[in-house]
């Protein structure tokens, strides 16, 4: 089994720390894994000495946020050089919009409302890694646990049995605080060029992160993207519904691009994806092969 998205603490709404996704890719049998939280490589020296001592392949990974035309992409990154002093910039030039961007979010919150405050946002995040980095994810935890709210029309969907229940917090975060949706507080991200760019001279692969979820409306987009050099498309994806695997899988061909699979496992932020969940049919040994090619070409 493959799995090469994944997400730990050093990610803003991940749960569990590198050696703990480490122990559960062991328990299902994961032979090939990847750590890719978002604007932030460092998990990998962690989950690398842990792969490496339970007899798991590693990928060093990140998951960076990046735009094109206006829209915002993930785009994972493969095989890095995760030590090197650009993911820290990366991390840093996210790090430092963070706090302002969540006090925004905070405030379109309330205007929708809720009685939320900073010390109910700062008692859920005093002991994660992004302090200051108020997800989405994070006000539906806070809002979804105040008794005052339990009956509350806005959080029904979320609550179980809603219609929005499978995975509560990040479908509050999807339909609020995503782009375009009335809690969206804007982040200054870096061109999907330059974090290519980025990916390639630290002699890593770059690939599309789950298309179907970002390029709802403007899958006119892809060829696009897919000629500003990326390596290849996250096909197999927990968000990809069998029409859309077929359809992005036709398009790598087409354009000569890698195909990876990733769950997007979160933890307690997305309940209902677990790690190998992405109906991926290509074998170990093939998936190894086509890395292998890749990366000794960089």
């Amino acid at each position: 089994m493959i799995d090469l998205h994944m997400h730990s603490r050093y990610s803003e709404d991940g749960e569990y720390t590198p050696f703990e996704l480490v122990e559960q890719c062991v328990k299902i049998g994961v032979r090939m894994m990847s750590v890719t939280d978002h604007n932030c490589a460092k998990a990998n020296e962690e989950a690398q000495e842990a792969a490496k001592e339970r007899g798991i392949l590693y990928i060093p990974g990140i998951e960076i946020d990046c735009t094109y035309e206006n829209v915002n992409f993930h785009v994972l990154g493969y095989g890095i050089d995760f030590r090197n002093s650009d993911f820290g910039k990366i991390e840093k030039h996210i790090d430092d919009q963070s706090f302002q961007a969540s006090l925004d979010r905070l405030a379109e919150t309330q205007a929708l409302g809720f009685h939320i405050t900073e010390m109910d946002m700062w008692a859920l995040s005093k002991n994660n890694y992004w302090q200051g980095s108020w997800s989405g994810e994070m006000f539906a935890e806070v809002l979804l646990a105040m008794p005052e709210y339990a009956d509350h029309p806005l959080l029904k969907p979320y609550r179980p049995g809603g219609e929005r229940s499978d995975n509560p917090y990040v479908n509050f975060y999807w339909d609020y605080y995503s782009q375009g949706k009335p809690c969206y507080a804007k982040i200054d991200y870096p061109a999907m060029e330059e974090i290519i760019d980025v990916i390639h001279r630290n002699h890593g692969v770059a690939v599309i992160a789950h298309p179907g979820v970002n390029l709802k409306g403007k899958k006119f987009l892809l060829k696009d993207i897919l000629n500003l050099g990326l390596d290849g498309i996250e096909v197999f994806s927990s968000y990809h519904s069998p029409e859309q695997t077929r359809k992005f899988y036709k398009m790598a061909q087409e354009n000569n691009v890698f195909v990876t699979c990733g769950s997007d496992y979160h933890g307690k932020t997305k309940p209902s994806i677990a790690i190998g969940q992405h109906d991926c049919f290509i074998p170990y040994l093939e998936m190894k092969a086509q890395l292998d090619k890749l990366f000794q070409n960089r």
